[in-house]
Parts: C-alpha cells; structure tokens; sequence
C-alpha cells in the first residue's frame, strides 16, 4: 500500500498546488455572495470560520489546511472543505441525526446543488466530513464544470442518480464513506475523461453494469466495502486502469480477465471461486495482487511468483491445493507472501523460505513437509481435496437432477395457471375500454396521470425520503364501507367537515379511537376496478412528514348518486386538527397571529412535500391542487398538504376545479401549474387576508407595486412588514413574481423555488439574531 499512500500525497499536492494559483482580479461580488450563502447551507462549519473573520480581504486569498478557494479571473474554479464530523454511527435511517454527526434537519442537499450550480466556473469541488446528508439530487448534473467531485464521508444515501452521466467533464468522482445503496447506474461509459472512480465503505448493491467497461479513461477504481455480488465483466476493457479494489464485497463469479497495465488489483474478502486465471502470469506491471479469502481452488500459476515487478501477493484463506513446484522463481521486487490456510503439501520451494531479510513469507495452515510449524498432517489436505473434488462433481450430478425436477414441476404449474387465467379472464374481465387508453387529457411529461395500468404496477420510488419522519405512521389499509358508516355514524351531518364540487369529507373515528378525515369522490366506471386498486395503491405509497398521511380507502359499488356510471371512493386520511393556513393568516389574537418566520417555515415545509412529490417517485406527482385551504396545521403549526395527487383518481377532479375558482383565463390555464399554484399561496401569505377580497384585481393591477418599498407598505400585509427584513422580504418578493407569471416559460424549477424560501429564512434568522434558519423548517 505504500505506492498508494504515494499516490495520495501526489494527487493531494497537485491540488493543493492548484488551489493557491490565485487570479488577478477581486473576486466579483455575486461570486462572494454565493460562498457567503454556501457557508450558511453547511450550518456554519469550523473550518470556514476564516471566511467569516476576514475583514474584507478577498476570499481567494484566504486559506487554511482545512478550507481554501481557489480562482482565476475574478470567478471561482475550486472550493475544498474538510469538516470535523467524523462520527458515524453503524447505520443511517436517512434522517438527521447528533449534531456531531449530521446537518440539522433543515439542510437541504438539493438547494446546496442549486447554490454550487450558480458557480458556472467551478471545476473542483471538495466538501469531505461536513455531515452532509440526503440523496443525491438528480439535478447534481447542473454542476455540468466540475473536473473533481469528491463528497467523501458525509452521509449521503440512496441511489447514484444516473444524471451524474451528464457531467461529460468529470475526470475524478469520490463518494467514500457514505451510506449509498441500490445498483451502480448505466451510463459511466459516456463520462470519457473519467479517471479515477471511488465508493468504497458504502451499501451499493447488485451487479456492476457492464458498460462500465467503455471508461476506456479509467486508471482508479475502488468500489471496497459494499454489497455488489454477481459476475464481473472483462475487466481487461480497461485498458488503462492501473489501482482496482473490489474488496470485501459478495463477487461469487470466476476472477476476471485484467488489463496488462494493470499495477494493484484486491480481491480480497469475497467469493470468487475455480482457479486462478493463468494470464495473471503474464501482467508484467503487477506490483501488489492480493486474493485472500476467496473459494478459490487448484495451483496458482508459478509465473506469478516470478513477475518482474511484484512485491506484494497474497493468497491466503483459500482452497488452494497441490505442491508448489521445488525449482519455483521468486522475482526481485517480491517483499511479501502470504500462502496461510490452504491446502498445499510437498515442500516449501527455496526461494520462498523466510531466511531472508528481504522477504517475508507466512505459510501457516498447509500441510507442508520439513519440519515447518503450525502444518496439518498430510491426510489432511489429501482428504480436503478430495472432498472438495466430490463436493464438486456431486453438485453437479445433483444439480442435473434438481433442474429437471423443478422444470418439469414448472411446466405442470404453468399449465394449471394458464387455464385458471383463461377461466377468470372470461368470466370476470371486461371487453370494454382497453387499460392502455383510460387516460385521454394531455399530461405533462412523466406526471403519473396519463400512465397505464402496466407503469401504474411498476411505479418505482427513487429515494428514500418517503420514509423520513413517518416511522409511526400506521399502514395503508383497505376499509369497509360498513367500517366507513361506523367511522362517521352513517355519515352525519354534524360530522360534516365540508363540501365542495370534488366532493364532501367528513370527520370520523375509526374501531381503534383514531380520529380520521374521509374524502369522498365519484369516480367514473370507465376505469376498470384493478386500474383504479393499482392507482389508489400508488397514492397510498406517497409518505412524506409535510403529506397528510392517506391511511386507506374503499370502494364502494353501492349507488348514493343514482348515477349507475360512477363508483364511490372513499380516502381515509390523518386528521390534522388545527385548521388550514388560511384561516391562521386571518388570525388577529396577538398569541395565534403568523409572523414572517412562521410564514417562511410553512411555506419551506410544504415546498418539501411538493419537491418530493415531483421527484421522489417515477413518474411523479405534478397537479397537486396547490391553494392555502389544502395547508393544514398540526398542534406545534407544522404544515401538512392535502388533497394531493387527487389528479390520479379522478380527472374530473381538475376540470372541476377550474370550473369553481373563477379566476380569469390565463389563470385557468396555469392551475395544474405546481409552481404557479405555490406562487399563489407566497402572495397571500405576502398580503394577507386581503387577497381573497381582491383576487383578480390585485394579479392584474397591483402586484407590480410589490417590487417597491413605498409599495409593499401598502399592499403587504402590516404583520409581515412588523416581523420581517427587507432582504427576507425581497427574496420572496422577486421569487412570487416569477412563479405567477403569465409565461409559463418563465417560471423558475421547483428547486429554485425551495433554494429561495430557505435563502429568505436565514436572512431572516440572522436578522431575529439567530444563527441558522428558523427550527420548525
């Protein structure tokens, strides 16, 4: 390993070297401002204290052992941050965790992104033991300048996204010491600079993808410590890889073919099985091969032992067997061999005796002759041997068997099915609508609305965040409707919550005392009854802290309508009992009234829930009813969206919904517009109660006042101008503006959105003489 600690101090010092080519210019000042913001997202680091204290010199030429800058023509090309949270704790739930550990609850990865992505020149990026966590967003592409990208030790987790293949200038990518799982992604074959690869001590799982033979670029690649099994590709496609480190992971195919410049490889820790390959007699660039704790068998080839430049080779806890040959060369660069617990017998060839003070030789655990310690006795290997050999052809012999055996019990199984299939398609299945074509509207691109039954069924989450925060939330469970009578006492109308065009909700309390909300909806018979089960299935997977939790539903066949058409849908929800966002910002009681940080933090809590909506599922989640009487507040005023997702169940739903509001027609067109939906709500919360009296009138009039000072005070609500500062408030200002703008082009990406509030709320926080944002966010 001493060639690889060299590597390290070489590459180390090259960047470090990099860094301190400082440019000629002040660094300008939106550059400064974006560092600034970058320190707040990180919570203040220790080792970015210098930035803090710098008395006006330009951040370029501030630096430290643990942070520095580097730059060139007044723009930033390279941050390096070493933090001092190396804690870790044995497992990782994806949720923040001791402050020593992790970044506190409000950190968001994908504003860090969105802030770094504001950065167009930076091409290194280092932010190691930071207590960084989430998933990597998809949007990490946006960093599209990056040459190095190394997150090592944070707590980063779930999938690699495969947009990380977009980043065609990426030449160095290291995510050691995280908490990532799920399958190393297609498409590392289109990153053509590409070098140096590193995700050893995580979870990844799987197999590795085969195209990651095309990074023909690749000299480094570590993937240790993790959980990747099945059968390697040719290896030998990697024509210029010189480090490999595949260890300790659950590999179980024959060893692969390697590429002849090849100077480490360790396999060590995993299940490689046969013998070894005799090509790696002929890698003449070898210096260390280390294949230790392997189910490998048979002679290892004798020209490894001689290879000009190898130093290290270990091949312990093997099943390796048979005499070593007696006239058998060592080369002489070889310092290390390790032959411990194998199955070897005869004598120890002389080049191999551990006289010399230039090589160390471990052969304990044989059945080696001559006298040498800790040997078996030579029955012992002879018997192992065999046994191995037995166990070998016997498997085989058994395997045979086995695989008639079970593909004939397949075909008879298949044969029973195919005919039950037949009998139940025709007796139960409709020859009406065709389940490819329920959905006819126009759908934005990958909203799960116009998606068949086929994609319905294999709707994949692609993060972990639905888990977050609803640990004790029970499971989604179907309902009767006689359990649905009960709940609300055969729906009373002094449990009547309220009634609209999408339908009524009632409050109830099912067998177990749980208070519930329940949502009733009529839905169109043209959906067969397994399409709308697969979508209500969908729905109920959605769980997010900030999402009304659907516990169940039921469908009913009963007809209270009278209409024969349509089937009634029953939502069983949570229930949140203090009320809708609305209603608190009409609130004039001193104790209950919504000052500005409270706003921001509502309104950053239920821009999380719609983000995960959009992203946290595929396909997502886009027309989600976004209006402040669907925000509803619990006990300690933390936001929860309702009446999300509705658009799966029931188109009917939207075109309801535009026929009820009476908002002018550009308007209308924007309503299944989540961002211009959301910009709705930070206007009211901008101006208060006063909104609703003068909806329209204000969007077409009075809302270019909001970009002046001497116009906020007449159109803001006078809580917020009490409660906030003209910074926090200009923020939210210009991001509204954007979001309800009639062009839809240009409103700005639902992440921008996010990055603004939570920019708002630590300038609010700093202002209020706090450090950090507010913490209920």
């Amino acid at each position: 390993m001493e060639w690889c600690n060299s590597y390290k101090v070489f590459v180390f010092l090259s960047l470090w070297g990099s860094f301190l080519i400082l440019g000629t210019h002040q660094l300008q000042h939106t550059q400064t401002q974006m560092l600034l913001q970058l320190r707040k997202q990180l919570e203040y680091p220790n080792p970015l204290e210098i930035w803090f204290n710098n008395n006006g010199t330009d951040l370029c030429f501030l630096s430290s052992p643990q942070a520095n800058i580097s730059c060139q023509d007044n723009l930033v090309t390279g941050i390096r941050v070493y933090g001092d949270r190396r804690d870790r704790p044995s497992s990782f739930n994806g949720y923040a965790v001791s402050p020593y550990q992790t970044l506190s609850q409000n950190f968001s990865v994908d504003s860090l992104v969105v802030t770094l992505a504001r950065l167009t020149s930076l091409r290194s990026l280092t932010l190691v033991s930071l207590g960084i966590w989430g998933q990597i967003p998809d949007i990490i592409h946006r960093l599209s300048s990056l040459e190095n990208l190394d997150l090592g030790w944070n707590f980063l987790y779930g999938s690699i996204p495969a947009s990380v293949s977009r980043m065609v200038s990426l030449q160095g990518l290291n995510l050691d010491g995280n908490f990532i799982n799920g399958s190393v992604p297609e498409g590392f074959d289109k990153l053509s600079n590409l070098s140096s690869l590193s995700i050893r001590n995580n979870r990844v799982t799987g197999q590795l993808p085969s195209s990651m033979g095309g990074v023909t670029s690749l000299t480094y690649l570590g993937l240790s410590k993790n959980e990747i099994s099945g059968k390697l590709f040719d290896l030998s496609r990697l024509t210029s890889l010189q480090v490999l480190d595949l260890s300790d992971n659950r590999f179980e195919s024959e060893l692969p073919a390697l590429p002849k410049g090849l100077l480490m490889a360790f396999f060590r820790n995993n299940s490689f099985s046969n013998e070894i390959p005799q090509e790696y007699g002929l890698l003449l660039q070898l210096q260390q091969l280390d294949l230790s704790f392997n189910s490998l068998q048979g002679m290892p080839p004798a020209k490894l032992f001689s290879l000009p430049k190898i130093a290290s080779l270990s091949l312990a806890s093997n099943m390796l067997t048979g005499s070593l040959p007696s006239k058998l060369s060592c080369g002489n660069e070889l310092g290390l061999v390790d032959i411990t617990n194998n199955r070897f017998t005869g004598t120890l060839p002389s080049c191999l005796h551990s006289a010399s003070d230039t090589r160390k030789v471990m052969y304990e655990g044989n059945c080696l002759l001559g006298g040498l310690k800790n040997q078996h006795p030579a029955t012992y290997c002879t018997s192992e041997a065999k046994n191995i050999v037995a166990k070998t052809n016997g498997s085989k012999g058994k395997n045979i068997g086995v695989l008639i055996g079970v593909v004939g019990g397949i075909c008879v199984l298949l044969s029973f099915l195919a005919v039950g299939f037949l009998l139940m398609c025709r007796r139960y299945c409709p020859r009406g609508n065709s389940e490819q074509h329920l959905l006819h509207k126009p759908v934005q691109e990958n909203s799960v609305a116009g998606y068949s039954s086929e994609l319905l069924l294999n709707a994949r989450f692609i993060s972990e965040a639905s888990k977050l925060g609803t640990q004790g939330t029970p499971m989604h469970r179907l309902f009767s409707f006689d359990e649905i009578k009960e709940a609300t006492n055969d729906f009373d109308s002094t449990n009547l919550m309220g009634a609209g065009l999408i339908g009524k909700i009632y409050k109830g309390r099912v067998e177990n005392g749980t208070q519930v909300a329940i949502r009733c909806l009529t839905i169109s018979k043209k959906y067969t009854i397994r399409n709308l089960k697969l979508r209500l299935d969908l729905l109920a997977k959605l769980r997010h802290p900030h999402l009304v939790c659907l516990l169940g539903h039921c469908i009913a066949n009963n007809d209270n309508n009278g209409d024969p058409d349509s089937l009634q849908v029953y939502l069983i929800y949570e229930y949140v009992a203090n009320g809708n966002y609305r209603s608190h910002l009409s609130e004039n009681s001193p104790q209950k009234v919504l000052n500005w940080s409270d706003r921001l933090a509502i309104l950053i809590n239920v821009a999380k829930a719609v983000h995960f909506l959009h992203t946290g599922v595929i396909p997502g989640f886009f027309s989600n009813r976004l209006k402040a009487t669907n925000i509803l507040l619990n006990e300690h005023r933390v936001a929860k969206l309702s009446d999300y997702g509705l658009s799966i169940v029931a188109e009917e739903v939207d075109k309801q919904q535009a026929k009820g509001e009476g908002f002018a027609s550009w308007q209308m067109k924007s309503l299944e517009d989540d961002v211009y939906g959301f910009g709705l709500i930070m206007l009211e919360s901008l101006v208060g109660p006063s909104y609703l009296v003068r909806q329209e009138t204000f969007l077409l009039n009075e809302l270019a006042s909001l970009g002046s000072q001497d116009g906020q005070k007449h159109v803001v609500d006078p809580v917020v101008l009490n409660s906030c500062s003209q910074e926090s408030l200009s923020v939210i200002v210009s991001i509204t503006s954007k979001c309800i703008s009639t062009d839809s082009s240009m409103r700005p990406s639902f992440e921008d959105v996010l990055w603004n509030l939570q920019y708002a709320a630590q300038i609010q926080a700093e202002a209020d003489g706090r450090l950090g944002t507010s913490p209920r966010l």
